[in-house]
Formats: C-alpha cells, sequence, structure tokens
C-alpha cells in the first residue's frame, strides 16, 4: 500500500496565491514535438471544448463550403490540420444529378442484383467510380488545399461485393476487359472478375485525386501529403467489401494509411475450436496485425485508429470501455507502429449519451474520461527503441492475399466466418504467440520475410494474385524458413481464369506452381501428403491436407495447426514456448493480456512498481495478476530514470514549459469539464503550487515512491501549474 500524506500548506497556497491573468498563456504553446504528428483525431464540427483532444493534429472531415471556416476553428487552437473525406460516398449530389459536369450519374451508385441501390443514408450512395467522379473529388479536394491543409485524407474506397449490377459498372466492365458484362453471381469466374474491376476501380479514382495534388504541389513548391484510412483486409473480407488494400502500394503520391480498426470491426464473431462468438482482442490483434503490412517494408506512415464508443450507439458505457481497452491494448502489441488516431468523432464520446434508445441514457462516466486521456496522452510517447516480448514463439507468421475479399459472394462464397484465415491464426495466438498476417504480395519486396522463420499458407478462400509471389517465397524456404501449407486443394475458384491455367499454363492449382518453384518432385508431394516434412536447401515444407475452415469449425481442429507448426518451428531451431497471455515491453511501458480460451494452470504474475494508465486514479501496483481476459497498458516506475521532477502520466496536455533541479512550470489543457490528474515524479515534497485555474481539488504525496499526483477539473484552455521544491 501507498502511504499517502496530504500537503496541508501546499492546499493553503492554492486557495491565496492563484496565478494572475497576465500568466496564463492565451493558446496552448506548440508542442516541439508536434511537427511528427503522433496523434490526431477526426471531427466534422468545428472546435468545442469537447472535442479539445489536444492531439497533434485536427483531421477536419468533409470538403462542402463550409470546409475552410472549420479548418480555421482548429487551427486557431494551434492544431495542424489534415482534411479527410470519404472516397466511396458523401454529401455528392452534385456529381450524383449532373450539377457538376451537367450528366446525370445516378447509374453510377453501386447496386445490387435487385436493382436496389447500395446507400449509406438517403441518397448519400456507395459510389462505382467512373473517370468523372475523380474529377469531381479534385474540386472539394482543391477547396481543402486553399485553406491550406497538410494532408488529404481519401477515406475508405469501398465497393460492396453484392454490388455490381449498375449501368456504370457495366460499362466499366466492357471497358476493362473488353467483353460483355456478366452477373458476378452468375459462375466463380464472374464473381472473381467483378471483385478484380471493383479493386481496380477506386485504386483508379485515388490515383487521380493523389495526381492532382501532386501537381498541386509542383506548382506551389508546397508537400501536401496523400493518405488513404482504410478498414483492414481481414475486415473487409469478412464484411464482403472489395477495396485495394496492399495495391494502394502502387498508387504514386500514397504517403500512407489510418488502419481503421476499432470495437465495431474487432467484435465481429469468428470460429474458434467450433465456436462462434465475439473475440475482440484476438480480432483486433490480427485486423492490426495485417494493417503493418501495409508499411512493413514499404516505408510508409501509418496511423492505428482507437474508438472510445463504436458506431453502434446502444451499447453501454463498460461495453464501449472493455472492448476499447482490448483493442487499444491490441494495437500497441504492433511495436514497428507508433502512430495513433486516437478517436473518431470526439464529441460523441464526451457529448453523447448512452445506450441511445434506453429510458435514461448517460454521459461518459468521470472515471472513463479521466482514463481516455491519460492514455490518449501516453500515446505519444509510443516511439520506444527498446522493444522485448515475453509470451510464446515468435517469427510465425500466416500469408494473407488481398484475393481473400475477392471470393466472399454467390455462386459459392468461401466460409462465412472467415475461418480459412482464423482457422489458421487463432490456435497460435492463444497459445500466446504474436503470430502476424503476412502480405502475399508483398513478398517481392527486399526483407519483407526476414522476420519469419515460420510461415501458414492455404489458397483455400484466397489466391496469389500474381506467379512473381512464388520464387521469392520459395527462396526464403531455401534460405532456411518453413512453410506450412494447409489445403485440400477443394477451394471451387480453382477453376477461374487466372494466370496458372492460362496462356499456356495448366495447373488445377496455384499450389502447383508453387511447389514446382520449391523444386519438389512426385516422390516429395507423395511425402508431404503422408505427412512427411521435405526438406528444400536449409528450409522444409510440410503439407497439411485439410481446409482451415473446417479445422476451426472442430472442438480439436486446433491441436493439427499446433502439431504441424511445433514440428516446423523445430526444424527451423525455434524455442517452442506457448503461455496464456502476451507480454510486450515498449521501453518504460508494459502491455499485457490475459488470454481466455488458452493453456490451463498458473496466473502468470508481474511484480514491481507498475501504475497501470486504464486506472483514473494512477495507483501503483506491486504485483499485476494477467488473468484471463485482462488487459493491461501499464508504466513501469522502476524502468524511469530518477533525476528531475517530470511528469509520468497526465490526463490532460501536460507540456513543461520550465525545469530546473528546484522549480517546475507547467501549462495544462484537456476536455471541456472532465476530471484531470496529473502523475510527477520528485525526489520530495514540493514546498508550494500555483495553480492558475480553479482550485486543485486533491494533493497527494509519496515518500515510498517520489511520486506527486494532482487532480483538478480540466478546462478547455490552458492553465498554467508552478511547483517548486
Amino acid at each position: 500500500m501507498l502511504m499517502y500524506r496530504l500537503i496541508i500548506g501546499m492546499s493553503l497556497l492554492l486557495l491565496a496565491s492563484p496565478l494572475s491573468a497576465a500568466d496564463i498563456p492565451k493558446v496552448f504553446p506548440q508542442d516541439p514535438k508536434q511537427h511528427l504528428e503522433r496523434t490526431c483525431f477526426q471531427t466534422g464540427q468545428p472546435w468545442s471544448g469537447l472535442g479539445n483532444l489536444r492531439s497533434d493534429v485536427a483531421i477536419v472531415y468533409g470538403i462542402d463550403p463550409r470546409l475552410p471556416a472549420r479548418i480555421k476553428t482548429w487551427r486557431d487552437h494551434g492544431y495542424r490540420i489534415h482534411v479527410m473525406t470519404g472516397v466511396a460516398w458523401g454529401q455528392y449530389q452534385d456529381y450524383l444529378y449532373g450539377r457538376f459536369d451537367g450528366i446525370n450519374h445516378e447509374d453510377e451508385a453501386q447496386t445490387e442484383r435487385n436493382g436496389t441501390k447500395i446507400s449509406h443514408g438517403g441518397d448519400v450512395y456507395y459510389m462505382c467510380p467512373g473517370t468523372n467522379y475523380g474529377k469531381f473529388l479534385c474540386v472539394g479536394v482543391q477547396r481543402a488545399l486553399d485553406a491550406g491543409t497538410k494532408a488529404i485524407d481519401l477515406e475508405e474506397p469501398e465497393f460492396w461485393v453484392r454490388g455490381g449490377y449498375s449501368e456504370g459498372f457495366k460499362r466499366e466492365w466492357r471497358s476493362f476487359y473488353h467483353e460483355a458484362w456478366q452477373p458476378p453471381h452468375s459462375s466463380v469466374d464472374a464473381q472473381w472478375r467483378a471483385s478484380k474491376l471493383k479493386y481496380f476501380l477506386y485504386r483508379r479514382a485515388l490515383q487521380q485525386v493523389f495526381d492532382y495534388v501532386q501537381a498541386y504541389n509542383r506548382r506551389t513548391g508546397r508537400h501536401v501529403r496523400c493518405y488513404v484510412p482504410t478498414h483492414s483486409l481481414i475486415n473487409y473480407a469478412d464484411w464482403r467489401i472489395v477495396s485495394p488494400e496492399s495495391s494502394l502500394a502502387q498508387v504514386k503520391g500514397c504517403d500512407g494509411y489510418i488502419a481503421q480498426v476499432w470495437t465495431g470491426t474487432a467484435r465481429t464473431p469468428n470460429m474458434y475450436r467450433g465456436k462462434l462468438k465475439e473475440r475482440t482482442f484476438e480480432t483486433a490483434f490480427l485486423e492490426y496485425g495485417v494493417m503493418q503490412n501495409l508499411v512493413h517494408a514499404t516505408h510508409r506512415t501509418v496511423w492505428y485508429l482507437n474508438d472510445p464508443v463504436e458506431d453502434n450507439p446502444n451499447h453501454t458505457w463498460e461495453d464501449y470501455r472493455r472492448n476499447w481497452e482490448s483493442t487499444l491494448v491490441a494495437s500497441l502489441f504492433q511495436p514497428e507502429v507508433a502512430r495513433y488516431e486516437v478517436a473518431p468523432w470526439p464529441e460523441r464520446v464526451f457529448g453523447g449519451r448512452y445506450p441511445r434508445h434506453s429510458p435514461h441514457p448517460q454521459r461518459i462516466p468521470p472515471a472513463y474520461a479521466t482514463e481516455l486521456q491519460t492514455v490518449m496522452n501516453a500515446l505519444n510517447d509510443m516511439n520506444q527503441p527498446e522493444v522485448k516480448w515475453d509470451c510464446g514463439t515468435t517469427g510465425i507468421g500466416v500469408l494473407v492475399s488481398d484475393s481473400m475479399m475477392f471470393e466472399r459472394g454467390d455462386p459459392t462464397p468461401s466460409d462465412p466466418h472467415l475461418s480459412q484465415f482464423y482457422g489458421l491464426a487463432l490456435p497460435l495466438l492463444k497459445r500466446g504467440m504474436p503470430v502476424a498476417p503476412v502480405q502475399l504480395e508483398n513478398v517481392t519486396l527486399p526483407h519483407c520475410l526476414d522476420p519469419f522463420h515460420v510461415l501458414l499458407l492455404t489458397y483455400n478462400g484466397m489466391k496469389p494474385l500474381s506467379p512473381d509471389v512464388h520464387p521469392p517465397l520459395a527462396n526464403w524456404v531455401k534460405r532456411g524458413g518453413v512453410l506450412i501449407v494447409c489445403d485440400d486443394d477443394s477451394d471451387p475458384y480453382l477453376k477461374v481464369r487466372e494466370w496458372w491455367n492460362t496462356n499456356g499454363r495448366h495447373d488445377a492449382t496455384p499450389r502447383a506452381d508453387l511447389f514446382r518453384q520449391l523444386g519438389l518432385t512426385a516422390k516429395d508431394t507423395t511425402a508431404l501428403k503422408g505427412g512427411k516434412l521435405v526438406e528444400v536447401g536449409k528450409g522444409a515444407v510440410l503439407w497439411l491436407l485439410a481446409d482451415p475452415a473446417k479445422l476451426a469449425d472442430s472442438p480439436h481442429g486446433d491441436t493439427r495447426i499446433v502439431a504441424a507448426v511445433k514440428k516446423g518451428a523445430a526444424h527451423a531451431g525455434l524455442t517452442w514456448r506457448e503461455t496464456n497471455y502476451v507480454l510486450l515491453r515498449r521501453g518504460p511501458y508494459i502491455i499485457a493480456a490475459g488470454l481466455n480460451e488458452s493453456l490451463t494452470g498458473e496466473t502468470n504474475v508481474l511484480h514491481g512498481r507498475f501504475v497501470d494508465l486504464f486506472d483514473s486514479r494512477l495507483r501503483v501496483r506491486h504485483s499485476v495478476a494477467l488473468a484471463p481476459s485482462t488487459r493491461y497498458f501499464l508504466l513501469d516506475l522502476d524502468a524511469i530514470p530518477s533525476d528531475e521532477p517530470r511528469v509520468l502520466a497526465s490526463a490532460c496536455k501536460t507540456l513543461p514549459l520550465k525545469s530546473g533541479p528546484d522549480s517546475l512550470t507547467l501549462v495544462v489543457e484537456g476536455v471541456a469539464d472532465t476530471p484531470g490528474v496529473i502523475l510527477l515524479h520528485c525526489a520530495g515534497a514540493p514546498s508550494s503550487i500555483l495553480f492558475s485555474g480553479d482550485d486543485i481539488q486533491t494533493s497527494r504525496y509519496s515518500s515510498a515512491d517520489n511520486l506527486l499526483w494532482l487532480r483538478f477539473q480540466n478546462k478547455a484552455s490552458p492553465h498554467e501549474i508552478r511547483l517548486k521544491f
């Protein structure tokens, strides 16, 4: 237990000696690291105290005529400005009804088989983007450029699998394939070709806008960047949406992405050991993992989205909090990424009432408001050079392809719960192994496969989009990697017209081409079918003759996957370890998750001095048990240098203005009317504290831990705190 003592003299000074108005900054001072754009949030509203998250960047949403005025309100409060707009849908009626170019474009609305237009609400339709659509978007983008935005974010390039029946799509089909349109549901080949076209159309639309921005940069000498906020490949495939995903690397002028993973995507149920249920943490872990592929080996920038609420307004605050903690922790398990979108629509977080349709919807609980701001500020500090795992075996990946999105429609869609992927990944993650989805399209990039010693691959539910991926994959095996193929060659999409069976090729499956690249003989293939490991160069291949989706449906199917991986790991020289938790150290921070549906046995307990950043009171804990379903974001006090007074955590933006051995001056600002807290390290109790706002409500010092807690009500304007020692 901490031994607290209240500083009585300090409290008297707080009451008697507030700072004068002349001492208070008019605008929050610029953070010297703000240019790094470590954190951001998106909002469609002008500045308000409820949206005042004090991240480095405010992403102002929409390209309507009121955009410049909205931008000004955020810039006047010291934020860097990006602009975001939907690329698949928006308030684009001027284009739809011909007011833009004199041509009615209603036939470009994505349309279902029965003729229904696919809507985001009213006549805000998801679009099948023709060439004039990109030109229309550029008009709104110019408005953002004129207003001085530093970046353009074109979000969610989405084409629904159930679409593909509009006259606009039929025109694009004829132009792209030079053949008559075929109803996508009429055959697996038609569905595959429809998806490939959808994939192309949004890449083309994005390229049009990015080309426009690059031309603007050349004319003006500016460097406006272009990003694509997008759901993960896993989620788009699960939700039956086609999007460009990894092929965005082919879009010139694309500087990076925002990984739109949040409770709403991650709570999509999946199958494990024959049970269909929500597994928010595990799903988010794999979603963020696959989004890391968009930057791994491509040198682009990515932010990870977290959402403290979600789009569904009918959950309780406890549900929102629990699932947000799970997705937040999952995002922190990806150490290559250290930038975050801390919230979309902060006004609905701090101003909304939920559950919306309950008799008595409630505003955000004060403790959750404090917890959120503490974490949002800590996320500015995640670019830590020291990273260390403590969990199950690392270095294992599951190959995924964008073509997962191409097999999701009639007449024979792939597994409804995407179990061809989850059936391979969940058995490992549930045993504490931080398995990574690995983008098949990226294996041609230098060093893409360097972090991995064992890879799992199935062509059930996806196919390689090019034969170019097989030589580097085979070379990786020959250098010492172990490839585990889990496939029974039963997928009906093996019969689509594709590179492995056209232009002089006659393979029944792309796996046959891969095995040739590996140099496997007929005798080797027979041995593989018998369950034997076949050496290839310094590496090896295993073939598990099974459909991963069927293994996921079985109560014991996961054991077959684990046995094969364990065998492959031994050949690769990996030390085999299974745990019922996942833990990662990032500098002084510890990210940890206790796993359910995992190993039985003892619960791992951490001992030391930790501050739980999910605890609104920021109390010190000397032991932390990683029990099933627990999530932790900890600050390890023993990993922090004990020198001059310093801020360790804060539920407000806190910027040191002056620091010395006997004094510290801070400027603070937060979301209006929420409980603020600052935790400081200082070798002794301060002799005085001056605060320029309302009185600090509590001040506590622990001589045992040299920690000081200050509590007060946050204001959406800058205030100073001066401490003397």
